[in-house]
């Protein structure tokens, strides 16, 4: 049996759009390998399939996070020069930065697009986009992270993880072979935070401020925190089944200091232009009335149903064709 080409050429695109949007949202944010800083612990191989080394003539800067099989979310403080791109390239599925292994991959840098409202340090929109060359294939070592969109709301006191390559302390480089760290902070109010930042400052500096568009994790005692290389990077919580990406990170005073915890652009802030950068991009949204009860009992999350329709659509358009055969 034979179908006319219009047909066969029709039921494949159902069929492709079906099948990748599908993965799209069933990825994103669910490590296959569940073997459940400054003063943070050696990640698992596979713990945190997102996060990537973002290096500049073969030496780590920065992090970020996978979040498409072509894109690289990452702070724009990150890139000086957006245009010469050959000197840039990120290195995937990698828990140590010494011989990565054989899970790792690098990818070239396609195109920088940073944020426009960006303006220097610890100001505002301090997040980035990284256009891979080609798209990446995704193993059990490397997976994106999923994206909340504006209804997911990250509350006070939730415990998140930020990951990262950076240095242990503000003296120290992390010690070769340079193993990914992992470190559980809980994410603070801004008004407790903007208040932190006005302690102990020397009377000739303005207090930082905590704009609208970041927020705060760590601890008021200080001890645990984010630090140099670091910047870039996720920080990632557990709603549900799923990893999402609550921050960027993006600064802070120092690394660990008391009264200094760190400061995270919140990705939701960010929704309008990350999707008009990534039309393509399934952002995950929170069940109605998880509004009300919250993120901490960690609600699971409706997923697009678009997916479940196409294959539907694709079914009921098969079995026409058939009966009509």
């Amino acid at each position: 049996m034979r179908w006319p080409p219009a047909v066969a050429l029709f039921l494949l695109l159902l069929l492709r759009f079906g099948t990748q949007r599908t993965k799209a949202l069933s990825v994103c944010g669910r490590p296959r390998r569940l073997n459940r800083m400054v003063g943070g612990q050696d990640a698992l191989e596979g713990e945190w399939p997102w996060q990537v080394s973002i290096q500049r003539n073969g030496s780590h800067f920065c992090g970020g996070s996978l979040i498409t099989e072509r894109w690289v979310l990452t702070a724009a403080h990150c890139f000086s020069n957006t245009s010469e791109t050959s000197l840039y390239r990120v290195l995937l599925g990698a828990r140590q930065l010494v011989k990565p292994g054989p899970h790792a991959t690098y990818a070239q840098v396609k195109r920088v697009q940073s944020n426009p409202l960006y303006q220097g340090m610890a100001s505002s929109a301090d997040v980035a986009l990284v256009e891979l060359e080609a798209p990446v294939t995704f193993t059990n070592y490397i997976l994106p992270v999923c994206v909340p969109d504006p209804s997911v709301v990250f509350e006070t006191g939730m415990n998140c993880w930020v990951t990262g390559w950076g240095s242990p302390s503000e003296q120290d480089r992390l010690p070769n072979p340079r193993i990914l760290q992992k470190l559980a902070v809980p994410i603070i109010d801004t008004p407790k935070c903007n208040l932190l930042y006005s302690k102990d400052t020397e009377s000739i500096f303005q207090p930082k401020t905590i704009k609208d568009d970041m927020l705060c994790a760590g601890f008021a005692e200080g001890k645990k925190d984010a630090c140099k290389g670091d910047s870039g990077g996720p920080l990632v919580c557990l709603v549900g089944q799923s990893w999402l990406q609550a921050g960027v990170i993006s600064w802070g005073e120092g690394c660990a200091r008391r009264n200094r915890p760190g400061v995270y652009i919140r990705v939701t802030s960010h929704y309008d232009w990350i999707h008009r950068i990534i039309p393509e991009l399934q952002f995950q949204h929170a069940r109605s009335g998880s509004q009300k009860r919250g993120l901490r009992g960690q609600q699971p999350l409706e997923q697009n149903s678009a997916p479940c329709l196409a294959a539907h659509t694709i079914l009921l358009v098969l079995a026409a064709l058939l009966s009509g055969f």
